[in-house]
């Protein structure tokens, strides 16, 4: 398969801190020869969420040891580039990953370039030589992103569908703080639907009808209303069981119906929330089902890596793309065209 991916021709690298976790990646090409995430996710776990002050003093500290970590991992020292997340995120806490990677791009004097961290989310897949077959549908899902994206080739987007509220992520987050099973949210309620079932408890999916957009706002209202209902009797491994089912069966069933309606070649699932592996599965088995070739990145480059970043960035750097030292940050930014 012939899938028109070039990259940079020498190692990058890359920086990510968009939002809790503190990552720098060392890539050669697709080939990640370094990866080191500081995550802040025990931090964070007594507000229940991500606090943006404490998340920017996080990342001043760990920005430091995570680079000497992931250069020591690599045993590389010279770069051709810097690739760096600057859209969309925390400001605060995507400042100290791009005022990092500004300072050592101008003390290597080497070339600098920003990532769309959605594209970085997008690019995963094909770390480690992994390819996908055009159009692939992705469906992109997270603790802030619930999106369905037509890649229609490298670097060619269209988005086809989206969340009208809130992400799938932001809903296990939720559920899970009701159900005192702590943060982050997606693990918490996967491990404790283990053991239940997921029939007990119906629950909302949301829109209905022959869309491609999703809404897991109401599904949030119906968790809390179970919880205050049932009160100490409720089975919380039957509540978990019942709402991951509910959040993976409307992703698989809009996930399926836009691959579809656009004649997709292939299906992707990327995101934080691909590392689910009900979602995993599922999607998978409806892809084959469908005919349709299947690609999800390793558990590691599912949630906020650099390595994703790296691979974005040395694709966009390869066509000649590059940043100057008035590169700044942007709090909210769609997918490029």
């Amino acid at each position: 398969m012939d899938s028109g991916l070039t990259f940079f021709a020498r190692p990058v690298l890359a920086i990510e801190t968009s939002c809790d976790e503190t990552s720098v990646a060392v890539l050669s090409g697709d080939r990640v020869l370094a990866n080191v995430v500081s995550s802040q996710a025990e931090l964070h776990e007594k507000w229940g969420g991500v606090v943006p002050e404490a998340a920017s003093r996080a990342h001043v500290e760990a920005i430091l040891p995570v680079l000497e970590e992931a250069l020591a991992i690599s045993g590389l020292r010279e770069f051709g580039a810097i690739a760096v997340t600057n859209r969309p995120g925390l400001v605060g806490a995507l400042s100290v990953g791009v005022t990092a990677a500004k300072s050592l791009a101008y003390a290597w004097g080497i070339p600098l370039i920003g990532v769309n961290h959605l594209e970085g989310h997008l690019c995963s897949v094909y770390a480690g030589g992994g390819r996908t077959a055009y159009p692939c549908l992705t469906l992109m899902v997270s603790g802030g992103h619930t999106e369905l994206v037509l890649v229609r080739g490298p670097l060619d987007y269209v988005e086809v569908g989206h969340t009208i509220d809130d992400a799938a992520g932001e809903a296990f987050d939720k559920g899970s703080r009701l159900l005192g099973l702590g943060y982050p949210g997606g693990r918490a309620i996967q491990e404790a639907a283990r053991s239940g079932s997921a029939g007990r408890y119906p629950l909302p999916k949301g829109l209905s009808g022959d869309t491609l957009d999703f809404s897991f706002s109401g599904l949030k209202t119906a968790m809390r209303r179970l919880v205050e209902t049932h009160g100490s009797a409720i089975s919380v491994p039957d509540a978990a069981a019942s709402l991951q089912r509910a959040i993976v069966s409307v992703l698989v069933e809009r996930t399926a119906r836009a691959a579809e309606r656009f004649s997709a070649a292939s299906i992707a699932l990327v995101g934080g929330v691909a590392a689910n592996e009900a979602l995993r599965a599922e999607l998978g088995a409806e892809a084959a089902r469908m005919g349709l070739a299947f690609s999800v990145p390793a558990f590691d480059l599912c949630t906020d890596n650099a390595a994703m970043i790296g691979i974005a960035g040395s694709l966009r750097l390869a066509r000649g793309e590059r940043d100057d030292f008035g590169l700044d940050v942007f709090p909210n930014a769609a997918l490029p065209r």
